[in-house]
């Protein structure tokens, strides 16, 4: 039978995490090998946050549900449910949810999330 010319993506990979953050990767690296692009579902719970990093992709978020904080460069933006941002690669930034509620959200980076290019400060 030949190739179709879609992939109906129903076994994310499911990125092992310390922090109870949850990442689906829907297509990307870990999941079908792809470099270009990378979609992955998280959902952030209440009081999580990461290290600021300066990625070498571009990084969309949509915000599904709840809030994320961003701290890019020195400026603090708070994203809600149905909104979204671009944020350009070799910027600097730090991801947070210091809400009661988990944050869920889908994020897209082109090229593809990997932990050679996210450059996460210790």
């Amino acid at each position: 039978m030949a190739n179709k010319p879609y992939k109906i993506q129903t076994s994310p990979f499911v990125v092992p995490t310390t922090d109870g953050k949850t990442i689906k990767e829907h297509f990307g690296r870990a999941t079908d090998g792809n470099s270009q692009l990378s979609i992955a579902h998280m959902i952030a719970p209440a009081g999580w946050s990461e290290p600021f990093q300066t990625p070498e992709f571009d990084e969309y978020t949509f915000i599904i549900s709840g809030k994320k904080q961003f701290i890019i460069e020195d400026e603090t933006i708070i994203l809600s449910a149905g909104e979204s941002i671009k944020i350009e690669k070799n910027t600097r930034i730090q991801y947070s949810n210091p809400y009661t509620e988990p944050c869920e959200y889908l994020a897209i980076c082109l090229p593809a999330f990997s932990m050679d290019l996210v450059h996460r400060e210790h």
